[in-house]
């Protein structure tokens, strides 16, 4: 009992210590400048929300509502991107035999050993200047298609939640190798689908060095309008933080809509397995 108790109380104090960051970014957004280096800090929302958000609009330098469309466009592509590719190699891997599928694993896991963002910066941004990329938006969308820690991660779980006989059957009623895959293995794998697709969207949507690396602030992504923000000579902190909530805005929102889902199917695949 004492257990239980001490177990509540802790997660109570991680989730106050955790949420309060959060709390109070949105606090200061409804609130002006003057707040901020106030002690002890303002607990409750002001009623400056709607100056602060037609302020943030009116910031030319940031250019934020082409960076949220822009990131949204580039989150979701990859996300999608990610999802599907993934999970057809990670069926591949786990359940078909073909030369070389080893070594070419072998070599996926070899990828996810390596920092190929921050070593590899120099060369991508090279061959986006050779194919003229630079300053556009599949200039950070077409090197993030598919992820070598997707992959691993729908390897994994199909060979815990496809069964072998399950395949068999489909080929036996005259499945080809793609009907199986989508009639069969993807809905089989939809919690791993789930949660490889949220880690997706909300890496990609918080992305900031490789968007500097290749982006312009006319065209930039959320984060860059953001960044843009902070660059200023007078630091306006209720428009900084009116912009992070606003970028923060989506990402609660697919956790709220998707979470219940996501967690559900994670338990009930281990329940399968």
């Amino acid at each position: 009992m004492k257990a239980n108790v001490l177990t509540r109380a802790t997660l109570v104090v991680t989730l106050i210590l955790s949420a309060f960051p959060i709390y109070w970014m949105f606090v200061v957004a409804t609130r002006s400048n003057d707040v901020v280096g106030m002690i002890p800090p303002p607990m409750l929302p002001g009623g400056n929300l709607g100056a602060n958000l037609e302020r943030l609009f009116a910031t030319e330098d940031a250019n934020f509502v082409q960076g949220m469309i822009n990131s949204a466009i580039v989150a979701t592509t990859v996300t999608l991107s990610v999802v599907i590719l993934s999970s057809l190699a990670g069926f591949a891997f786990a359940k078909l035999r073909f030369r070389g599928r080893d070594g070419l694993l072998l070599t996926v896991l070899i990828t996810m050993m390596v920092p190929l963002q921050q070593m590899g910066i120099i060369p991508l941004y090279m061959m986006m200047v050779k194919f003229g990329w630079v300053g556009e938006l599949k200039a950070v969308i077409m090197p993030f298609l598919v992820n070598a820690f997707g992959v691993f991660l729908m390897r994994q779980y199909a060979i815990q939640a496809v069964p072998d006989e399950l395949i068999e059957a489909a080929r036996v009623d005259g499945c080809s190798t793609l009907r199986i895959y989508w009639s069969v293995v993807l809905p089989a794998m939809r919690p791993a689908v789930a949660v490889l697709a949220l880690f997706t969207f909300m890496q990609t949507w918080n992305e900031f060095i490789w968007p500097m690396a290749v982006l312009t602030q006319s065209n930039p992504t959320v984060q860059l309008s953001i960044s843009a923000l902070n660059s200023a000579y007078f630091q306006d902190y209720t428009l900084v933080f009116t912009g992070t909530a606003l970028a923060t805005v989506p990402l609660i929102a697919i956790f709220v809509l998707f979470g219940r889902q996501i967690i559900g199917g994670i338990m009930e695949g281990a329940v399968k397995a």
